[in-house]
């Protein structure tokens, strides 16, 4: 047995609400309005971070609709050109930077610590200066909107048009630091996941215990650790270019331009997956629970996600096929582009048979979830004819890559987020959100969605080519373009809804109890919400689904001492504790030095010196952020 083999060290004396008393004394937050910045409670910024990125995603719709406005009649006149190239600059850039990759890492990080039993997220302050940073980085983007001064150069920033010929202004150089600052937040949060991961799971959850969504998370946060340096780079290449006359992407001093898109697109497709991985391991987690039986296929569906992650390099350059490549690697490239396809139809086929086996029972979660699998099975089969040479050189830049890419994201990110979102609340909250409004949301959204993107690949077989902000009557894309523009009311129509609902249960929802789904897995172990502490005490992990397998009370490690923050560090391939950890206390300095770092990344895009001096705050912030606060104590 497992607890044979811990290493135990005793428990207080104290009784279970005295215990309580103590853990929440050494855990939670001050109070006021310095004890909310400088909290490090992986829930509190985890909450944040959805918040702020739903928040995005509001505007970036908003921006689709003026788009849509524009475009439903020929020669409409209701944005200028200009304008126009900073909304579909700003829409694209705002939904991946700003929504959805921080949204799918917001949820691991409220997520993998409770579903892997430890108390709070490897390096906390890392984590709380990560928001900071990311919002910052929002703003920037949102008030150069607002100042008539957003990037007008595609999500993409293509050279030369970003580069100093072209792009006059300080419009790419916001983009580029928008890029820094998110991408530094994304890498500080792949970090956090890794070690938390490998370090601090329960005891007994070897690695074929760790729950699908945890494996998941840990792909994505090695997708980044490994992707998001490129787009780093390619990011401050393009500032150097543009503000101390660097050369990187000018051909006539020795640079090249399609260098840009090499760098660019080598992040760019694992980032599709960056944000794909976490909504299959969301559906992986929440199938069992409306079927009451395991998942089908475990090892398969790890296998799949691990094979994702290792495909998704392999597949940049069918973003590139019309640039003039040597036949030899366009078959390479198109050979990996539909290789992926492999895993994908491993996982639904174990979606599948799961439901099979089951008895499905379709609450909103659910609804979402069989929305998923119909949405994303149509996106990944004009993936494979993207990957196509021939066909891709016919589609290239037209309407259809807008579905294409839209049924993808869409379909095979947002639904499963949604469906989490509707499935984890009563654990955010404490509340239920309303069955009947989620049905309208899930319809409305479902319906509009396919009526607004799916006339997309019909446009772009007849040619409407993306990124044009007006066509001439005689073309024949008005009608279609109208019915795009109508359908796309109601698409946002079911969001509306669904944002009514969140709000509206937070405060008047029915309180759920502790699991109101009879869910496996460990998060619902603890209370709805969770204390700041996560666990009373760290349990024990006998199988891979420890609610129904031990559905009375789970056993317990015991041995984490109340009155400083601890947390139990156990080995990587078979979590057997060897050691117990501090966690950092609350502090404002993760907070200063975002500040910090923001000033200085801003200042930069005006003055190379910014570094400079700029580096001097940043230096005194981590001076405070890391100054020892006494010894520390023996261990006993």
């Amino acid at each position: 047995m497992v607890e044979q083999r811990l290493s135990v060290i005793a428990d207080t004396d104290l009784d279970r609400a005295g215990l309580e008393r103590e853990l929440e004394k050494t855990w939670g937050a001050q109070p006021g309005f310095w004890g909310m910045i400088a909290t490090v409670d992986h829930k509190v910024i985890a909450r944040r971070y959805i918040v702020t990125a739903f928040v995005f995603l509001i505007l970036g719709g908003l921006l689709a609709l003026a788009m849509r406005l524009q475009l439903a009649q020929p020669e409409a006149r209701f944005i200028n050109p200009d304008r126009y190239n900073q909304i579909f600059t700003m829409h694209g850039s705002n939904m991946m930077f700003l929504f959805a990759v921080p949204v799918m890492e917001a949820m691991a990080v409220y997520l993998v610590p409770l579903m892997v039993g430890t108390r709070n997220i490897a390096f906390p302050r890392l984590n709380a200066f990560s928001y900071w940073v990311f919002l910052a980085g929002g703003i920037l983007l949102w008030l150069a909107f607002l100042l008539d001064a957003a990037p007008d150069v595609g999500w993409f920033a293509y050279v030369p048009l970003a580069g100093p010929e072209y792009g006059a202004g300080k419009r790419a150089d916001i983009w580029a630091q928008m890029i820094t600052f998110t991408e530094l937040s994304a890498l500080a949060i792949a970090v956090e996941i890794v070690v938390t991961v490998f370090t601090q799971r329960a005891p007994g959850m070897s690695l074929d215990r760790i729950p699908l969504l945890v494996w998941a998370m840990l792909v994505m946060a090695f997708l980044v650790i490994m992707a998001m340096p490129a787009i780093m780079f390619a990011s401050s290449t393009l500032i150097m270019d543009r503000l101390v006359g660097t050369q990187f992407y000018n051909p006539a001093e020795g640079g090249d331009a399609l260098l840009w898109q090499h760098v660019f697109w080598f992040f760019g497709h694992p980032e599709v997956y960056i944000i794909f991985l976490p909504a299959v391991g969301m559906v992986s987690t929440i199938l069992p629970t409306f079927v009451q039986r395991p998942v089908f296929g475990y090892l398969p569906l790890v296998m799949a996600l691990i094979a994702t992650g290792i495909l998704s390099f392999g597949l940049w350059v069918h973003h590139m096929f019309v640039v003039g490549l040597p036949r030899l690697g366009e078959s390479f490239f198109t050979a990996s582009s539909m290789a992926i396809a492999v895993p994908a139809g491993i996982q639904i086929f174990c979606w599948l048979a799961t439901l099979w086996a089951g008895r499905p029972v379709f609450k909103v979660p659910m609804l979402f979830i069989i929305g998923f699998i119909i949405t994303f099975v149509i996106g990944g089969l004009t993936g494979v004819m993207v990957a196509s040479v021939p066909f891709d050189t016919q589609v290239h830049d037209t309407y259809f890559v807008v579905a294409h890419f839209h049924y993808v994201l869409i379909g095979g990110a947002v639904y499963p987020l949604l469906a989490a979102i509707y499935y984890w609340f009563p654990k955010m909250t404490g509340r239920m959100m309303s069955e009947i409004l989620g049905r309208w949301a899930f319809w409305l959204i479902f319906i509009g969605f396919h009526l607004t993107f799916f006339p997309m690949h019909i446009l772009g077989l007849q040619g409407m080519p993306r990124r044009i902000y007006t066509y001439q009557p005689e073309l024949p894309w008005g009608g279609l373009n109208l019915f795009v523009s109508l359908s796309s009311v109601m698409l946002a129509a079911g969001f509306l809804v669904f944002f009514i609902d969140a709000v509206r249960s937070c405060v008047h929802g029915p309180k759920a109890g502790e699991n109101p789904w009879n869910a496996p897995t460990l998060e619902w172990a603890t209370s709805s919400p969770p204390p700041s502490y996560n666990f009373r005490s760290i349990p024990v992990v006998e199988d891979r689904n420890p609610l129904w397998s031990r559905p009375g009370e789970l056993t317990v490690a015991a041995g984490l001492r109340t009155d400083r923050r601890e947390l139990l560090v156990t080995s990587v391939v078979e979590a057997l504790p060897h050691a117990r950890e501090s966690s950092a206390p609350q502090s404002v300095w993760p907070f200063w030095a975002a500040i910090a770092t923001s000033i200085m990344l801003i200042w930069s895009m005006f003055s190379a010196w910014a570094v400079v001096w700029g580096s001097m705050p940043i230096a005194i912030a981590l001076i405070g952020w890391f100054w020892p606060k006494g010894a520390p104590e023996e261990e006993s």
